[in-house]
C-alpha cells in the first residue's frame, strides 16, 4: 500500500513539475488528474476539476464538434499539435495548442484518455506585434517590396504631388490612396472615389464635375461633382486609363488649372483637391500607342507607384491569412484560430491571378464551410485542391519544408547571396538563416552579396 502511495506521489510531482498542462479523463468524460500548469492555464484548482465533465471544465470552442480527445478514444490515434481556443474561469479566451492520447491500464486496456495542452497567448501576443510591424493603415506586408512602399509612403502623403498607382487588379490600389489621404494634411476632409471604367462619358461628366439644374432632360437641380465633394480632400480617380480622349482634355485642364466647370454652368469654378489616379494597365504604354494624352500621362505621374502582385509577394501570404482570419473572425462572428500546415502549403503554391482579392476570397469561402476550428483543404474552392484530400497522395503540394526552402532561396537571390540582408528580410536571425541553409541543403549563389564569392 505504501509502496502505490509513494508512486502516485511521484507521479504527481513528474505532472506538477511539467510547463504544459496535463489532465486525464475516464471513459465517462470525467477528470481524475489535473495536474498544476493545468490550475494556471484554466483558472480552475485540482479539487474543483477532478470528478468534473471535461467540457465543463474547458469550455473549449471544439468541445461540442470536434473534440481531440473524443476523436483519440474513437479512433485510437493520437493527435498531435491541434490548436483551440478555451475561456477561463475569469472569463478571458485563451489560445492553447493540444496533443492527446489513450490511457491504459497494466493489461493495455484503454481506461480513458490523457490530453497536454499549451498556453499559445504569448505567442498569439507576438504574431500581432509582428503584424502591426508590417502593416501601414490596412496594407499588411513584409516583403522587400511593401517595405520600401511603406517607407515612402508617409513622405507622398506629407506632399500634395499628384500621384499614379499601377498595378494589377486586386493589388490593393484604392487601399493605398486611402493610406495616402489618411497619412496626409487632408485627411480631415473627404475622400472621394470614383471609378472612372464604371461609367460612360455623358454621365462621368456630370458624377466628376457636376451639373446646373436644367442643363439637361432631368436636371431638376444643381448637384455638386466629386471634385466639388472632395474640395479640401483627395480625390481618387481608379482606372483612369480607361477615360474617352475627349474625358482626357476636360481632365488634363482641371488637374493644370485647378478649376472645374459644371455641366451647364457659364463660371469655372476653383477647387482645392489632391488628385490620386489608379489604373491596371501600362499607361505610359498607352501614352507611346497614342491612345492616352501624353501630356495628360506626365501631369497625373508626378509621383509614381508601383505595386507588386501577389506572385512577386510570396513572403506576405502567411501574414495576409492570418489577417483575413482575423477579419472574418469579426465579420462571422466564428473562433477560427487558422489554416492547417497543407492548406498554407498550397496558399503559398498558387498563383493568384485575381492577386490579394483572390486570395481574400479564398479565405471568405473556407469561413463558410468550415465548421471546426481549423480550415482544412476540403474548405479550399475544388481548383486549389489536390486531387484528393484525404488520402496520402499530396502529389503537387507544396510542402511547409519546400515552402521554406523556397522563401530563403528567393531572399538570397534577390539579396545576391548576402545572408544579413536576406535575414533581415525574412524577420530570423542570421544564425538561424544559416542553420536553415545547412539543414535544407540550400544552394547559394555564387556572390555571398559583397563582391566576394560564397564558400
Amino acid at each position: 500500500m505504501g509502496g502505490e502511495l509513494e508512486s502516485r506521489q511521484r507521479e504527481a510531482a513528474i505532472l506538477n513539475s511539467v510547463n504544459e498542462g496535463v489532465f486525464t479523463v475516464d471513459l465517462d468524460w470525467r477528470i481524475t488528474a489535473f495536474n498544476r500548469a493545468a490550475e494556471r492555464i484554466t483558472g480552475v484548482t485540482r479539487d474543483v476539476a477532478i470528478g468534473s465533465h471535461c467540457s465543463d471544465v474547458f469550455r473549449a470552442n471544439i468541445c461540442e464538434t470536434q473534440c481531440a480527445l473524443r476523436c483519440t478514444l474513437t479512433t485510437g490515434q493520437p493527435i498531435v499539435n491541434a490548436t483551440a481556443h478555451i475561456v477561463n474561469w475569469q472569463g478571458g479566451r485563451v489560445p492553447i495548442r493540444i496533443s492527446t492520447a489513450l490511457l491504459k491500464d497494466e493489461t493495455g486496456t484503454v481506461i480513458g484518455g490523457v490530453e497536454t495542452f499549451q498556453d499559445l497567448t504569448r505567442v498569439e501576443q507576438l504574431q500581432k506585434e509582428l503584424q502591426a510591424r508590417y502593416t501601414c493603415e490596412d496594407i499588411i506586408g513584409r516583403s522587400p517590396a511593401m517595405l520600401r512602399l511603406f517607407e515612402i509612403l508617409p513622405q507622398i502623403a506629407e506632399s500634395s504631388s499628384t500621384v499614379l498607382i499601377e498595378g494589377p487588379s486586386g493589388t490593393g490600389k484604392e487601399l493605398f490612396a486611402r493610406a495616402i489621404h489618411n497619412l496626409s494634411p487632408r485627411r480631415r476632409k473627404r475622400f472621394v472615389a470614383v471609378n472612372c471604367a464604371a461609367l460612360p462619358d455623358t454621365l462621368l461628366e456630370s458624377e466628376l464635375f457636376g451639373h446646373k439644374a436644367g442643363a439637361f432632360t432631368d436636371a431638376k437641380r444643381d448637384k455638386p461633382g466629386r471634385f466639388a465633394l472632395a474640395d479640401g480632400g483627395t480625390i481618387f480617380l481608379d482606372e483612369i486609363g480607361d477615360i474617352s480622349p475627349a474625358m482626357q482634355v476636360r481632365l488634363l485642364r482641371v488637374i493644370q488649372e485647378r478649376v472645374i466647370e459644371p455641366l451647364g454652368g457659364v463660371q469655372p469654378v476653383p477647387v482645392n483637391v489632391r488628385i490620386l489616379a489608379a489604373t491596371n494597365k501600362d499607361l505610359a504604354a498607352l501614352a507611346r500607342a497614342g491612345t492616352f494624352r501624353e501630356d495628360l500621362y506626365y501631369r497625373v505621374r508626378v509621383i509614381h507607384l508601383k505595386l507588386p502582385g501577389l506572385q512577386q509577394r510570396r513572403e506576405d501570404i502567411p501574414l495576409l491569412v492570418s489577417h483575413l482570419v482575423d477579419k472574418f473572425n469579426r465579420l462571422q462572428d466564428k473562433d477560427i484560430v487558422g489554416v492547417s500546415d497543407e492548406v498554407m502549403g498550397r496558399l503559398m503554391e498558387h498563383d493568384y491571378p485575381g492577386n490579394v482579392r483572390e486570395l481574400e476570397n479564398i479565405i471568405e469561402q473556407a469561413f463558410v464551410l468550415c465548421r471546426g476550428s481549423v480550415i482544412e483543404l476540403n474548405h479550399l474552392p475544388h481548383e486549389l485542391r489536390p486531387a484528393t484530400t484525404c488520402g496520402d497522395d499530396e502529389s503537387g503540394m507544396m510542402s511547409l519544408r519546400a515552402m521554406e526552402k523556397y522563401l530563403i532561396s528567393a531572399a538570397l537571390r534577390r539579396r545576391q547571396g548576402n545572408r544579413k540582408q536576406a535575414a533581415s528580410d525574412l524577420g530570423i536571425n542570421v544564425s538561424t538563416l544559416y542553420r536553415k541553409i545547412r539543414d535544407l541543403r540550400i544552394p547559394l549563389p555564387e556572390s555571398d552579396g559583397r563582391g566576394r564569392r560564397s564558400s
